[in-house]
Protein backbone atom coordinates (compact mmCIF):
# COMPACT_ATOMS: atom_id res chain seq x y z
CA UNK A 1 0.00 0.00 0.00
CA UNK A 2 1.01 3.63 -0.32
CA UNK A 3 3.25 4.59 2.61
CA UNK A 4 3.74 8.25 1.69
CA UNK A 5 4.61 10.60 4.54
CA UNK A 6 1.41 12.62 4.19
CA UNK A 7 -0.80 9.52 4.46
CA UNK A 8 -2.19 10.79 7.77
CA UNK A 9 -3.35 13.97 6.08
CA UNK A 10 -5.74 11.88 4.02
CA UNK A 11 -7.63 11.25 7.27
CA UNK A 12 -8.71 14.80 8.27
CA UNK A 13 -10.20 15.12 11.71
CA UNK A 14 -8.62 12.18 13.43
CA UNK A 15 -10.89 10.03 15.53
CA UNK A 16 -14.37 11.12 14.37
CA UNK A 17 -15.47 10.22 10.85
CA UNK A 18 -18.83 11.77 10.11
CA UNK A 19 -20.09 14.10 7.37
CA UNK A 20 -20.01 17.69 8.55
CA UNK A 21 -17.84 17.00 11.59
CA UNK A 22 -15.04 19.24 10.29
CA UNK A 23 -16.41 22.21 8.32
CA UNK A 24 -14.34 23.03 5.27
CA UNK A 25 -12.59 19.65 5.12
CA UNK A 26 -12.86 17.62 1.92
CA UNK A 27 -14.96 14.53 2.62
CA UNK A 28 -14.85 11.15 0.89
CA UNK A 29 -16.40 7.90 2.13
CA UNK A 30 -18.02 4.91 0.50
CA UNK A 31 -19.34 1.41 1.06
CA UNK A 32 -20.75 -1.49 -0.93
CA UNK A 33 -24.39 -2.46 -0.61
CA UNK A 34 -23.42 -5.96 0.59
CA UNK A 35 -20.40 -7.59 2.21
CA UNK A 36 -20.42 -10.66 -0.05
CA UNK A 37 -21.36 -11.49 -3.65
CA UNK A 38 -21.12 -14.27 -6.18
CA UNK A 39 -19.72 -14.01 -9.68
CA UNK A 40 -22.33 -12.59 -12.04
CA UNK A 41 -23.85 -10.29 -9.42
CA UNK A 42 -23.55 -6.50 -9.31
CA UNK A 43 -21.81 -4.40 -6.66
CA UNK A 44 -23.42 -1.06 -5.96
CA UNK A 45 -20.94 1.43 -4.50
CA UNK A 46 -22.48 4.17 -2.36
CA UNK A 47 -20.18 7.19 -2.15
CA UNK A 48 -20.42 10.56 -0.41
CA UNK A 49 -17.92 13.29 -1.26
CA UNK A 50 -17.74 17.06 -1.21
CA UNK A 51 -15.27 16.92 -4.11
CA UNK A 52 -16.42 17.41 -7.69
CA UNK A 53 -15.03 14.04 -8.77
CA UNK A 54 -13.37 10.98 -7.30
CA UNK A 55 -11.55 7.86 -8.48
CA UNK A 56 -12.07 4.19 -7.66
CA UNK A 57 -9.53 1.36 -7.68
CA UNK A 58 -10.52 -2.21 -6.80
CA UNK A 59 -7.76 -4.54 -5.64
CA UNK A 60 -7.97 -8.29 -5.12
CA UNK A 61 -5.92 -8.36 -1.95
CA UNK A 62 -3.67 -11.05 -0.54
CA UNK A 63 -0.13 -12.28 -1.21
CA UNK A 64 -0.03 -10.55 -4.58
CA UNK A 65 -2.43 -7.58 -4.53
CA UNK A 66 -3.84 -7.17 -8.04
CA UNK A 67 -5.79 -4.23 -9.44
CA UNK A 68 -8.82 -5.57 -11.32
CA UNK A 69 -10.80 -2.39 -11.90
CA UNK A 70 -10.26 1.37 -11.97
CA UNK A 71 -12.30 4.39 -12.91
CA UNK A 72 -11.51 8.10 -12.77
CA UNK A 73 -13.39 11.36 -12.61
CA UNK A 74 -16.62 9.89 -11.31
CA UNK A 75 -19.04 12.74 -10.46
CA UNK A 76 -19.17 13.36 -6.73
CA UNK A 77 -22.41 13.42 -4.75
CA UNK A 78 -23.03 15.07 -1.39
CA UNK A 79 -25.30 12.51 0.21
CA UNK A 80 -27.84 13.15 2.97
CA UNK A 81 -26.74 11.22 6.05
CA UNK A 82 -28.84 10.48 9.16
CA UNK A 83 -27.36 11.66 12.43
CA UNK A 84 -27.55 8.08 13.70
CA UNK A 85 -26.23 6.47 10.52
CA UNK A 86 -24.00 4.27 12.68
CA UNK A 87 -27.18 2.61 13.98
CA UNK A 88 -29.63 2.74 11.05
CA UNK A 89 -27.35 2.98 8.01
CA UNK A 90 -26.60 5.76 5.56
CA UNK A 91 -29.15 4.98 2.83
CA UNK A 92 -26.96 6.67 0.23
CA UNK A 93 -27.74 6.47 -3.48
CA UNK A 94 -25.54 4.44 -5.82
CA UNK A 95 -22.59 6.27 -7.35
CA UNK A 96 -21.19 3.40 -9.40
CA UNK A 97 -22.31 -0.15 -10.23
CA UNK A 98 -19.83 -2.88 -11.13
CA UNK A 99 -20.72 -6.22 -12.70
CA UNK A 100 -18.67 -9.08 -11.28
CA UNK A 101 -17.46 -10.83 -14.38
CA UNK A 102 -14.62 -13.27 -14.92
CA UNK A 103 -12.04 -10.66 -13.85
CA UNK A 104 -13.36 -10.95 -10.29
CA UNK A 105 -12.14 -14.34 -9.12
CA UNK A 106 -13.33 -15.47 -5.69
CA UNK A 107 -11.44 -13.59 -3.01
CA UNK A 108 -11.25 -10.47 -0.86
CA UNK A 109 -11.47 -7.07 -2.60
CA UNK A 110 -10.41 -3.68 -1.32
CA UNK A 111 -12.19 -0.69 -2.86
CA UNK A 112 -10.00 2.41 -2.66
CA UNK A 113 -11.66 5.78 -3.20
CA UNK A 114 -9.38 8.76 -3.89
CA UNK A 115 -9.73 12.46 -4.58
CA UNK A 116 -7.77 15.64 -3.93
CA UNK A 117 -8.37 18.32 -1.34
CA UNK A 118 -8.00 22.09 -1.78
CA UNK A 119 -4.34 21.91 -0.65
CA UNK A 120 -3.43 19.41 -3.37
CA UNK A 121 -3.20 16.49 -1.00
CA UNK A 122 -4.55 13.05 -1.81
CA UNK A 123 -7.54 11.88 0.21
CA UNK A 124 -8.11 8.12 0.49
CA UNK A 125 -10.80 5.92 2.00
CA UNK A 126 -11.47 2.21 1.73
CA UNK A 127 -14.39 -0.16 1.49
CA UNK A 128 -14.45 -3.90 0.83
CA UNK A 129 -16.44 -6.77 -0.59
CA UNK A 130 -15.93 -10.50 -0.92
CA UNK A 131 -16.57 -12.75 -3.91
CA UNK A 132 -17.40 -16.12 -2.39
CA UNK A 133 -16.33 -19.42 -3.94
CA UNK A 134 -18.77 -21.37 -6.08
CA UNK A 135 -17.12 -24.80 -5.78
CA UNK A 136 -15.95 -26.18 -2.40
CA UNK A 137 -13.54 -28.54 -4.19
CA UNK A 138 -11.55 -25.46 -5.29
CA UNK A 139 -10.96 -24.46 -1.65
CA UNK A 140 -8.73 -25.97 1.03
CA UNK A 141 -9.78 -23.62 3.84
CA UNK A 142 -12.96 -21.57 4.01
CA UNK A 143 -12.20 -18.44 6.03
CA UNK A 144 -15.18 -16.92 7.85
CA UNK A 145 -14.56 -13.20 8.34
CA UNK A 146 -15.54 -11.93 11.79
CA UNK A 147 -17.85 -9.22 10.48
CA UNK A 148 -20.01 -9.10 13.61
CA UNK A 149 -16.94 -7.97 15.56
CA UNK A 150 -16.20 -5.50 12.75
CA UNK A 151 -19.71 -4.09 13.20
CA UNK A 152 -19.30 -3.92 16.96
CA UNK A 153 -16.16 -1.77 16.74
CA UNK A 154 -16.82 0.20 13.54
CA UNK A 155 -17.33 3.75 14.84
CA UNK A 156 -17.82 5.47 11.48
CA UNK A 157 -20.59 8.00 11.96
CA UNK A 158 -19.79 8.42 15.64
CA UNK A 159 -21.06 5.27 17.34
CA UNK A 160 -20.63 1.53 17.87
CA UNK A 161 -21.32 -1.06 20.55
CA UNK A 162 -18.84 0.74 22.84
CA UNK A 163 -19.68 4.43 22.54
CA UNK A 164 -21.51 7.07 20.57
CA UNK A 165 -24.69 8.02 22.39
CA UNK A 166 -24.66 11.50 23.95
CA UNK A 167 -24.24 11.68 27.72
CA UNK A 168 -23.06 15.26 28.20
CA UNK A 169 -19.43 14.22 28.56
CA UNK A 170 -17.64 12.15 25.91
CA UNK A 171 -20.60 10.58 24.13
CA UNK A 172 -19.37 7.23 25.40
CA UNK A 173 -22.62 5.41 26.04
CA UNK A 174 -22.66 2.33 23.78
CA UNK A 175 -25.10 2.13 20.90
CA UNK A 176 -27.04 -1.15 21.01
CA UNK A 177 -27.37 -0.97 17.21
CA UNK A 178 -24.73 -1.06 14.48
CA UNK A 179 -25.39 -0.92 10.74
CA UNK A 180 -23.71 -2.85 7.95
CA UNK A 181 -24.67 -0.13 5.47
CA UNK A 182 -22.11 2.53 6.18
CA UNK A 183 -18.37 3.06 5.59
CA UNK A 184 -15.76 1.20 7.66
CA UNK A 185 -13.67 3.19 10.13
CA UNK A 186 -10.18 4.22 9.07
CA UNK A 187 -7.52 1.57 9.62
CA UNK A 188 -9.65 -1.55 9.86
CA UNK A 189 -9.24 -2.44 6.18
CA UNK A 190 -5.96 -0.82 5.18
CA UNK A 191 -3.12 0.96 6.98
CA UNK A 192 0.69 1.08 7.20
CA UNK A 193 2.36 -2.15 8.33
CA UNK A 194 4.15 -0.11 10.99
CA UNK A 195 0.93 0.71 12.84
CA UNK A 196 1.18 -0.46 16.47
CA UNK A 197 -0.91 -3.27 17.94
CA UNK A 198 -3.19 -3.24 20.94
CA UNK A 199 -0.70 -5.50 22.71
CA UNK A 200 2.63 -3.98 23.63
CA UNK A 201 5.51 -6.09 22.34
CA UNK A 202 8.47 -4.77 24.34
CA UNK A 203 10.88 -7.49 25.42
CA UNK A 204 12.04 -5.93 28.70
CA UNK A 205 9.89 -3.72 30.93
CA UNK A 206 11.95 -2.12 33.72
CA UNK A 207 10.97 -1.48 37.32
CA UNK A 208 8.74 1.57 37.36
CA UNK A 209 7.44 1.02 33.82
CA UNK A 210 4.25 2.95 33.14
CA UNK A 211 1.73 1.35 30.76
CA UNK A 212 0.90 3.02 27.48
CA UNK A 213 -1.57 2.30 24.70
CA UNK A 214 0.49 2.83 21.52
CA UNK A 215 -2.36 1.84 19.19
CA UNK A 216 -4.60 4.59 20.57
CA UNK A 217 -1.84 7.20 20.62
CA UNK A 218 -0.92 6.40 17.02
CA UNK A 219 -4.57 6.64 15.96
CA UNK A 220 -4.94 10.05 17.55
CA UNK A 221 -1.83 11.50 15.93
CA UNK A 222 -2.24 9.83 12.54
CA UNK A 223 -5.97 10.43 12.11
CA UNK A 224 -7.31 6.88 12.33
CA UNK A 225 -10.18 5.40 14.28
CA UNK A 226 -9.31 4.64 17.90
CA UNK A 227 -10.66 1.16 17.11
CA UNK A 228 -8.40 0.63 14.09
CA UNK A 229 -6.72 -2.40 15.68
CA UNK A 230 -9.79 -4.00 17.25
CA UNK A 231 -11.22 -5.70 14.17
CA UNK A 232 -10.95 -6.04 10.43
CA UNK A 233 -9.01 -7.37 7.46
CA UNK A 234 -5.91 -5.21 7.99
CA UNK A 235 -5.32 -6.62 11.45
CA UNK A 236 -6.26 -10.28 11.34
CA UNK A 237 -7.72 -12.02 8.28
CA UNK A 238 -5.21 -10.48 5.88
CA UNK A 239 -2.25 -11.77 7.88
CA UNK A 240 -3.64 -15.29 7.85
CA UNK A 241 -4.61 -15.16 4.18
CA UNK A 242 -1.18 -14.00 3.04
CA UNK A 243 0.60 -16.64 5.10
CA UNK A 244 -1.74 -19.38 3.90
CA UNK A 245 -1.44 -18.40 0.23
CA UNK A 246 2.35 -18.21 0.51
CA UNK A 247 2.30 -21.78 1.82
CA UNK A 248 0.12 -23.16 -0.95
CA UNK A 249 -3.29 -23.26 0.74
CA UNK A 250 -6.31 -22.29 -1.37
CA UNK A 251 -8.40 -19.89 0.70
CA UNK A 252 -12.08 -19.15 0.14
CA UNK A 253 -13.86 -16.29 1.88
CA UNK A 254 -17.31 -15.72 3.36
CA UNK A 255 -18.54 -13.62 6.29
CA UNK A 256 -20.54 -14.25 9.42
CA UNK A 257 -23.55 -12.83 7.56
CA UNK A 258 -23.67 -15.91 5.31
CA UNK A 259 -22.95 -18.17 8.28
CA UNK A 260 -25.93 -16.60 10.04
CA UNK A 261 -28.38 -16.69 7.14
CA UNK A 262 -27.50 -19.94 5.33
CA UNK A 263 -27.63 -23.25 7.23
CA UNK A 264 -25.80 -24.98 4.36
CA UNK A 265 -23.10 -22.31 3.87
CA UNK A 266 -20.36 -24.68 5.09
CA UNK A 267 -21.50 -27.80 3.27
CA UNK A 268 -18.71 -29.85 1.63
CA UNK A 269 -15.84 -27.76 3.03
CA UNK A 270 -13.28 -29.93 4.78
CA UNK A 271 -11.81 -27.13 6.89
CA UNK A 272 -13.37 -23.90 8.11
CA UNK A 273 -11.18 -21.26 9.78
CA UNK A 274 -11.79 -18.21 11.96
CA UNK A 275 -8.90 -15.93 12.84
CA UNK A 276 -8.19 -12.94 15.04
CA UNK A 277 -10.97 -11.22 16.95
CA UNK A 278 -14.33 -13.04 16.71
CA UNK A 279 -15.95 -11.61 19.85
CA UNK A 280 -19.56 -11.38 18.58
CA UNK A 281 -21.81 -14.22 17.31
CA UNK A 282 -25.51 -14.80 16.74
CA UNK A 283 -27.42 -17.87 17.90
CA UNK A 284 -27.83 -18.95 14.29
CA UNK A 285 -24.10 -18.67 13.60
CA UNK A 286 -23.41 -21.02 16.49
CA UNK A 287 -26.14 -23.40 15.35
CA UNK A 288 -24.64 -23.64 11.90
CA UNK A 289 -21.01 -24.02 13.00
CA UNK A 290 -22.00 -26.63 15.60
CA UNK A 291 -24.02 -28.56 13.03
CA UNK A 292 -21.12 -28.44 10.58
CA UNK A 293 -18.73 -29.93 13.13
CA UNK A 294 -21.29 -32.48 14.35
CA UNK A 295 -21.61 -33.96 10.88
CA UNK A 296 -17.86 -34.28 10.40
CA UNK A 297 -16.52 -30.78 9.72
CA UNK A 298 -13.30 -29.32 11.08
CA UNK A 299 -13.13 -25.90 12.71
CA UNK A 300 -9.70 -24.27 12.98
CA UNK A 301 -10.09 -21.24 15.21
CA UNK A 302 -6.93 -19.14 15.35
CA UNK A 303 -8.62 -16.39 17.33
CA UNK A 304 -9.84 -15.28 20.71
CA UNK A 305 -12.39 -13.44 22.84
CA UNK A 306 -15.52 -15.52 22.23
CA UNK A 307 -17.86 -13.39 24.31
CA UNK A 308 -21.19 -11.86 23.20
CA UNK A 309 -24.45 -13.01 21.69
CA UNK A 310 -25.83 -10.52 19.15
CA UNK A 311 -28.86 -10.46 16.89
CA UNK A 312 -28.47 -9.71 13.19
CA UNK A 313 -31.12 -8.74 10.66
CA UNK A 314 -29.60 -9.20 7.18
CA UNK A 315 -32.63 -7.50 5.61
CA UNK A 316 -32.12 -4.19 7.41
CA UNK A 317 -28.38 -4.71 7.91
CA UNK A 318 -28.66 -3.90 11.62
CA UNK A 319 -26.86 -5.76 14.41
CA UNK A 320 -28.19 -5.51 17.98
CA UNK A 321 -26.22 -5.91 21.20
CA UNK A 322 -27.40 -4.50 24.57
CA UNK A 323 -24.81 -6.36 26.73
CA UNK A 324 -26.69 -5.68 29.97
CA UNK A 325 -29.42 -8.35 29.80
CA UNK A 326 -31.85 -6.18 31.74
CA UNK A 327 -31.68 -3.54 28.99
CA UNK A 328 -32.63 -5.88 26.15
CA UNK A 329 -36.31 -5.37 25.22
CA UNK A 330 -36.83 -9.10 24.57
CA UNK A 331 -35.71 -10.28 28.02
CA UNK A 332 -39.26 -11.25 28.99
CA UNK A 333 -40.39 -12.66 25.65
CA UNK A 334 -37.31 -14.54 24.36
CA UNK A 335 -34.70 -14.70 27.15
CA UNK A 336 -32.36 -17.20 25.44
CA UNK A 337 -31.75 -14.64 22.65
CA UNK A 338 -30.86 -11.78 25.01
CA UNK A 339 -27.74 -10.02 23.77
CA UNK A 340 -25.27 -10.42 26.57
CA UNK A 341 -22.32 -12.69 27.41
CA UNK A 342 -22.83 -16.25 26.19
CA UNK A 343 -22.05 -17.59 29.65
CA UNK A 344 -25.08 -15.86 31.18
CA UNK A 345 -27.43 -18.49 32.66
CA UNK A 346 -30.42 -16.76 31.04
CA UNK A 347 -29.08 -17.83 27.62
CA UNK A 348 -28.37 -21.40 28.63
CA UNK A 349 -25.64 -21.90 26.05
CA UNK A 350 -22.12 -21.37 27.45
CA UNK A 351 -19.52 -20.28 24.93
CA UNK A 352 -17.15 -23.13 25.71
CA UNK A 353 -19.66 -25.67 24.39
CA UNK A 354 -18.94 -24.42 20.85
CA UNK A 355 -15.32 -23.27 21.01
CA UNK A 356 -14.01 -25.27 23.97
CA UNK A 357 -12.92 -21.98 25.50
CA UNK A 358 -14.61 -18.74 26.51
CA UNK A 359 -13.58 -15.12 26.97
CA UNK A 360 -14.65 -15.17 30.61
CA UNK A 361 -12.06 -17.89 31.20
CA UNK A 362 -9.30 -15.77 29.70
CA UNK A 363 -9.34 -11.97 29.21
CA UNK A 364 -6.18 -9.82 28.67
CA UNK A 365 -2.44 -10.26 28.25
CA UNK A 366 0.04 -7.45 27.58
CA UNK A 367 -2.74 -4.92 27.20
CA UNK A 368 -1.91 -1.80 29.22
CA UNK A 369 -1.41 -2.90 32.82
CA UNK A 370 -3.08 -6.30 32.34
CA UNK A 371 -0.47 -9.09 32.60
CA UNK A 372 2.00 -6.48 31.45
CA UNK A 373 5.18 -8.54 31.83
CA UNK A 374 3.75 -11.85 30.65
CA UNK A 375 6.00 -13.65 28.19
CA UNK A 376 3.56 -13.06 25.35
CA UNK A 377 3.87 -16.73 24.45
CA UNK A 378 2.25 -20.05 25.30
CA UNK A 379 3.80 -22.59 27.68
CA UNK A 380 3.55 -26.18 26.42
CA UNK A 381 1.96 -28.87 28.61
CA UNK A 382 0.90 -31.72 26.31
CA UNK A 383 4.08 -32.22 24.36
CA UNK A 384 2.85 -35.30 22.52
CA UNK A 385 -0.24 -33.71 21.02
CA UNK A 386 -0.64 -34.03 17.25
CA UNK A 387 -0.74 -30.24 16.82
CA UNK A 388 2.88 -30.07 18.06
CA UNK A 389 4.24 -32.67 15.65
CA UNK A 390 7.64 -31.67 14.20
CA UNK A 391 7.78 -28.51 16.34
CA UNK A 392 10.53 -29.75 18.68
CA UNK A 393 8.43 -28.31 21.53
CA UNK A 394 8.35 -30.10 24.88
CA UNK A 395 6.79 -29.73 28.31
CA UNK A 396 7.57 -26.29 29.73
CA UNK A 397 8.78 -24.80 26.46
CA UNK A 398 7.43 -21.40 25.47
CA UNK A 399 6.62 -20.36 21.90
CA UNK A 400 5.46 -17.12 20.31
CA UNK A 401 6.82 -14.92 23.11
CA UNK A 402 7.86 -11.24 22.89
CA UNK A 403 8.48 -9.54 20.59
CA UNK A 404 6.09 -11.72 18.53
CA UNK A 405 3.51 -11.93 21.36
CA UNK A 406 1.13 -14.52 19.97
CA UNK A 407 -0.61 -14.87 23.36
CA UNK A 408 -1.65 -11.25 23.74
CA UNK A 409 -4.45 -8.69 23.79
CA UNK A 410 -7.72 -10.64 24.32
CA UNK A 411 -7.60 -14.34 25.04
CA UNK A 412 -9.84 -17.32 25.84
CA UNK A 413 -9.59 -20.08 28.42
CA UNK A 414 -11.78 -22.28 30.60
CA UNK A 415 -12.09 -23.34 34.20
CA UNK A 416 -9.38 -25.91 34.85
CA UNK A 417 -7.42 -27.80 37.45
CA UNK A 418 -4.00 -29.45 37.51
CA UNK A 419 -3.44 -33.15 38.04
CA UNK A 420 0.10 -34.53 38.09
CA UNK A 421 1.44 -31.49 36.26
CA UNK A 422 -1.16 -31.39 33.48
CA UNK A 423 -4.16 -29.06 33.08
CA UNK A 424 -7.68 -30.47 32.76
CA UNK A 425 -10.97 -28.66 32.10
CA UNK A 426 -13.39 -28.99 35.01
CA UNK A 427 -16.46 -28.55 32.81
CA UNK A 428 -17.94 -26.05 35.29
CA UNK A 429 -18.21 -23.44 32.54
CA UNK A 430 -19.52 -25.77 29.82
CA UNK A 431 -16.17 -26.85 28.39
CA UNK A 432 -16.26 -30.30 26.74
CA UNK A 433 -15.19 -33.24 28.86
CA UNK A 434 -12.67 -34.37 26.22
CA UNK A 435 -10.98 -30.96 25.92
CA UNK A 436 -7.21 -31.35 25.63
CA UNK A 437 -5.36 -28.27 26.85
CA UNK A 438 -2.11 -28.20 24.87
CA UNK A 439 -0.60 -24.93 26.07
CA UNK A 440 -1.44 -22.03 28.40
CA UNK A 441 -0.52 -18.47 29.34
CA UNK A 442 -1.61 -16.50 32.47
CA UNK A 443 -4.12 -13.68 31.90
CA UNK A 444 -6.09 -11.21 34.00
CA UNK A 445 -9.65 -10.00 33.59
CA UNK A 446 -8.54 -6.39 33.23
CA UNK A 447 -6.15 -3.64 34.22
CA UNK A 448 -5.72 -2.28 37.72
CA UNK A 449 -4.97 1.38 38.48
CA UNK A 450 -1.71 1.55 40.44
CA UNK A 451 -0.96 5.15 39.45
CA UNK A 452 -3.69 7.10 41.24
CA UNK A 453 -5.56 7.98 38.05
CA UNK A 454 -2.55 9.37 36.18
CA UNK A 455 -2.44 6.53 33.65
CA UNK A 456 -5.23 5.42 31.28
CA UNK A 457 -6.33 1.87 32.12
CA UNK A 458 -7.52 -0.21 29.19
CA UNK A 459 -10.37 -2.56 30.09
CA UNK A 460 -10.40 -1.95 33.88
CA UNK A 461 -10.92 -5.08 35.97
CA UNK A 462 -13.88 -3.39 37.68
CA UNK A 463 -15.76 -3.60 34.35
CA UNK A 464 -15.41 -7.37 34.42
CA UNK A 465 -16.72 -7.44 37.97
CA UNK A 466 -19.77 -5.39 36.96
CA UNK A 467 -20.38 -7.70 33.98
CA UNK A 468 -20.35 -10.80 36.19
CA UNK A 469 -22.86 -9.19 38.52
CA UNK A 470 -25.19 -8.37 35.62
CA UNK A 471 -25.13 -11.79 33.96
CA UNK A 472 -25.30 -13.80 37.20
CA UNK A 473 -28.18 -12.09 39.09
CA UNK A 474 -28.62 -15.14 41.34
CA UNK A 475 -24.99 -15.19 42.41
CA UNK A 476 -21.60 -15.43 40.70
CA UNK A 477 -20.55 -19.10 40.34
CA UNK A 478 -17.51 -20.39 42.25
CA UNK A 479 -15.25 -20.56 39.20
CA UNK A 480 -15.55 -16.77 38.84
CA UNK A 481 -15.15 -15.90 42.50
CA UNK A 482 -12.14 -14.87 44.53
CA UNK A 483 -9.74 -13.52 41.92
CA UNK A 484 -9.43 -11.79 38.57
CA UNK A 485 -7.23 -14.41 36.95
CA UNK A 486 -7.69 -16.44 33.80
CA UNK A 487 -5.62 -18.19 31.14
CA UNK A 488 -5.11 -18.15 27.42
CA UNK A 489 -5.22 -21.69 26.09
CA UNK A 490 -4.51 -23.71 22.98
CA UNK A 491 -6.89 -26.67 23.00
CA UNK A 492 -8.69 -29.29 20.92
CA UNK A 493 -11.80 -31.40 21.29
CA UNK A 494 -14.18 -33.57 19.28
CA UNK A 495 -17.80 -32.75 18.58
CA UNK A 496 -20.05 -35.31 16.92
CA UNK A 497 -18.06 -36.65 13.97
CA UNK A 498 -15.90 -33.55 13.71
CA UNK A 499 -13.08 -31.77 15.48
CA UNK A 500 -12.25 -28.30 16.78
CA UNK A 501 -8.86 -26.65 17.30
CA UNK A 502 -8.88 -23.40 19.26
CA UNK A 503 -5.80 -21.19 19.64
CA UNK A 504 -7.51 -18.93 22.17
CA UNK A 505 -5.81 -15.61 21.30
CA UNK A 506 -6.75 -12.70 19.08
CA UNK A 507 -3.10 -12.21 18.15
CA UNK A 508 -2.27 -15.65 16.76
CA UNK A 509 -2.20 -14.20 13.18
CA UNK A 510 0.72 -11.96 14.19
CA UNK A 511 2.76 -15.09 14.81
CA UNK A 512 2.15 -16.00 11.17
CA UNK A 513 2.97 -12.59 9.71
CA UNK A 514 6.12 -12.45 11.89
CA UNK A 515 7.03 -15.99 10.73
CA UNK A 516 7.42 -17.49 14.17
CA UNK A 517 8.49 -21.04 13.23
CA UNK A 518 6.51 -22.73 16.00
CA UNK A 519 3.29 -20.84 15.26
CA UNK A 520 3.70 -21.57 11.56
CA UNK A 521 4.29 -25.28 12.13
CA UNK A 522 1.33 -25.66 14.51
CA UNK A 523 -0.95 -23.81 12.10
CA UNK A 524 0.16 -26.03 9.22
CA UNK A 525 -0.33 -29.16 11.34
CA UNK A 526 -3.92 -28.13 12.07
CA UNK A 527 -4.77 -27.20 8.50
CA UNK A 528 -3.16 -30.29 6.99
CA UNK A 529 -5.02 -32.60 9.38
CA UNK A 530 -8.35 -30.85 8.84
CA UNK A 531 -8.05 -30.61 5.07
CA UNK A 532 -7.35 -34.34 4.77
CA UNK A 533 -11.04 -35.27 5.10
CA UNK A 534 -14.19 -33.64 3.81
CA UNK A 535 -17.61 -33.84 5.53
CA UNK A 536 -20.46 -35.55 3.75
CA UNK A 537 -24.07 -34.52 4.28
CA UNK A 538 -24.86 -37.76 6.12
CA UNK A 539 -22.13 -37.14 8.66
CA UNK A 540 -19.73 -39.71 7.16
CA UNK A 541 -16.16 -38.79 6.36
CA UNK A 542 -14.55 -39.14 2.96
CA UNK A 543 -11.11 -38.37 1.62
CA UNK A 544 -10.60 -34.85 0.29
CA UNK A 545 -10.09 -34.78 -3.44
Amino acid sequence: MNSRVDYAWSRPGGLLEKPGAYPGATELWGYSDQFTYRNGETVDLKVHTTAKTFNVTIIRDGTNPTTVFSATDIPGIVQDTPDDAYAVGCDWSTSLSIDLGDDFAPGYYLVVFTTGDRFGRTLEQEAFFIVRPDNPSDVDVLLIHATSTLLAYNDWGGGNHYRGLPDGDRDDIPSPYSSMRRPIAAGMLRKPNSAPRNAHVDVDLPIGWVPRHPAYEWAWHQGYSRHHNDAGWANYERRFTIWAEENGYRIGHITQVELHAEPDALNDYSCVAIVGHDEYWTWQMRDHIDSYVDRGGHLARFGGNFMWQVRLDPTTGIQSCFKDPGSDPIIDTDPSRVTTAWDAPIIGRPGASTMGLTALGGAYIRYGSASARASGGFTVYREGHWALEDTDLYYGDVFGQAPVCVAAFEVDGCDYTFRYGLPYATGADGAPTDLEIIAMAPATTGGVDRWNGRVPIGAPAVEAEALLESIYPDGIPPHHQGNSYGSAMVATFSRGSGEVFCAGSTDWPYGLSEHDPFVERITANVLDRFIATRPDHDGQMKDAQ
